[in-house]
């Protein structure tokens, strides 16, 4: 991940340069750069380390500044910290990673006036008196009121992109809560956060933002509150902005939905800069009502825990998730069905799982693979497809026409398809041989800014591993592995098999080109094997020929064949028959079966 952190010690190995290239006027004396100051003048006031562990470190006497060369080039530069980063960044020449949605959201600023809370109003009262938040406090989050809602503008930039409404009233002790609609979800208080803080907390609640602003603490707050999923939609939008900062506090209430929110923001944000707050009371704000002083706040973030090895827990502490995987939650097992009947109870696609998928080549494995994906998409996950093999107007063409269940939808009905497809769908754009190196950086940025669930690798032979290279190609497999692993997700790698005879036999898991550990590290081995003996036949039925006994017979076989031949996690291993529809491309239970449209569609008014 490109941290302001990361970019600063890059800076630091090339300090010389840097400090020539942003202070041109400056002279270089023993192991320092000197200038007049961050404006670029001759003088002394201002030195920058260029050797040694001190490498990049500068300070300002006379204006009484100092940083690292990320600071320096924000002040010489006259631009905040993100800009800096973008800047020089371009300048190391580092990739920036661009990975835009399917179809980027539109949203719309508020259009309302807001009027500020006045002097003695319910609001006002409600957040002095109860609350314990100063006038001043409440003046500098410019706080409004309309009637008995507080009204909370989310600003950045010295405009407000979001809007929250807060009623004091709660019928039946439950929060009543709206926001403007189709606004760009973000952080509470960006303008109040030092221009070039390195530090930032992320709190539950705008309250307690303002609470630990007033203790002095630079403080954000999300949207939606704690919990997982959708309530942090929020992070693609200010994924990049967050990038600036070395430590993120993650100061959240300590019931179920906060740490669920703490455990998906430290994998989505990184674990090395995230640290866990702990407060005496359940929130900031509940601690400035108890009359804890500011001094002792300071404390608990100083006090922060940073995470214990991953590697390291005690038995017990799986307990919850072995009561799950004996009794699952509402009696319902935590993965994806596959859409046919025949293979419920059977297969089930779990997060944490990595899949290979093989089968001679043009039989279908890649098709079948489609026909998946579009049910995931269904269960409302995340997919991003890495599609090697083909461009992705092909790939869309073969997704969008399995979507519809038609050889030939309308403009309309693409148009609605690919509306449905929205942020659950995203394509790592690249039609050759890919750098394990670069897909495995841009799959971590998707699943921490977008969180996507799934990821689909088709295929194996077109990285950058040599088809001979067993060595490398394990390790790739222990990189997938420990990726899945890391960030609970599922992934999906297309590989090839060694050529056979003919067709007639299904290859299996000890087939497969290269090396063993391609299926000795997979959670999962399927194949697809497709009936060409079928085929010919109907070929000799449609040209009037007389079929015997036995061909008649292989009429009523299957069109394919999708064998499990290995299911870590499952206790079933075998073959599902699957019916074959070359007009919608998907795969039918049975032959009379009409194809799915997964998108409801109709011209009717």
């Amino acid at each position: 991940m490109m941290t302001a952190k990361v970019v600063s010690q890059t800076l630091a190995q090339r300090a010389e340069d840097i400090a020539r290239y942003l202070l041109p006027n400056g002279t270089k004396e023993g192991n320092e750069w000197r200038a007049g100051s961050t404006n670029g003048e001759k003088g002394q006031s201002l030195g920058v380390h260029l050797t040694g562990e001190k490498a990049g470190l500068w300070s300002d006497f006379a204006l009484g500044q100092s940083g690292d060369l990320l600071d320096l080039w924000s002040a010489t530069r006259k631009i905040t910290l993100s800009g800096a980063m973008k800047e020089a960044a371009c300048y190391l020449g580092v990739p920036q990673i661009r990975f835009e949605a399917h179809k980027p959201a539109n949203f719309v600023l508020p259009r309302i006036e807001i009027k500020p809370t006045v002097i003695n109003s319910v609001v006002m009262n409600y957040l002095i008196n109860e609350r314990k938040l100063t006038i001043e406090t409440i003046s500098a989050f410019q706080i409004g009121e309309k009637g008995r809602e507080i009204i909370l503008p989310y600003l950045r930039n010295n405009e407000i992109i979001f809007v929250k409404y807060l009623s004091l009233d709660r019928p039946k002790g439950k929060k009543q809560i709206r926001v403007e609609a189709n606004c760009e979800p973000s952080l509470f208080g960006w303008h109040l956060v030092p221009a070039n803080t390195r530090k930032i907390t992320i709190c539950e609640g705008e309250i307690d933002a303002m609470t630990l602003y007033q203790y002095g603490v630079p403080a954000l707050s999300v949207p939606f509150g704690g919990g997982t999923g959708n309530k942090h939609k929020w992070l693609e939008q200010e994924f990049d902005r967050l990038l600036v900062f070395d430590e993120i506090y993650l100061c959240f209430d300590q019931d179920t939905e906060g740490q669920a929110a703490v455990t998906e923001l430290i994998d989505r944000l990184g674990s090395h800069r995230c640290r866990v707050v702990e407060l005496p009371y359940k929130d900031p704000n509940a601690c400035l009502q108890a009359g804890i002083e500011k001094e002792e706040i300071h404390k608990y973030f100083e006090q922060a825990r940073t995470l214990d090895p991953v590697e390291l827990k005690r038995a017990n502490f799986f307990v919850d998730q072995v009561i799950e995987e004996f009794y699952p939650t509402d009696g319902i097992a935590k993965g994806i069905s596959p859409p046919w009947e025949k293979a419920k109870g059977k297969i089930l696609f779990r997060p944490e799982e990595l899949s290979v998928w093989s089968g001679i080549n043009g039989h279908g494995k890649s098709q079948l693979l489609g026909h998946l994906i579009l049910n995931f998409m269904k269960a409302n996950t995340r997919v991003c497809i890495a599609s090697l093999e083909l461009k992705p107007k092909r790939l869309l063409h073969r997704l969008t026409r399995q979507a519809a269940g038609l050889a030939e939808p309308t403009i309309g009905y693409i148009e609605k398809i690919n509306d449905w497809y929205g942020d659950n769908l995203w394509i790592f754009d690249l039609v050759g041989t890919a750098k394990t190196k670069r897909l495995l950086e841009v799959f971590l940025y998707a699943r921490q800014r977008y969180g996507i669930d799934i990821f689909i690798i088709d295929s194996f032979m077109k990285l950058d591993i040599a088809e001979d290279d067993y060595k490398a190609q394990k390790a790739f497999m222990e990189q997938l592995c420990d990726f899945k692993n890391q960030h609970n997700c599922q992934i999906h790698i297309v590989v090839h098999p060694r050529k056979g005879v003919d067709e007639t036999q299904a290859p299996g898991k000890l087939d497969n080109k290269g090396s063993g550990a391609i299926s000795d590290m997979a959670d999962n081995c399927f194949c697809v094997w497709r009936n060409k003996k079928k085929e010919e036949i109907k070929k000799l039925k449609a040209q009037a020929h007389t079929l015997d006994a036995k061909q008649l017979k292989i009429l009523e076989e299957p069109d394919s064949l999708w064998i499990c031949d290995k299911q870590r996690n499952g206790d079933w291993e075998g073959k599902i028959g699957l019916w074959f529809d070359p007009k919608s491309l998907q795969y039918l239970s049975f032959e009379k079966q009409k194809p799915t449209q997964y998108v409801e569609f109709s011209t009717l008014i």
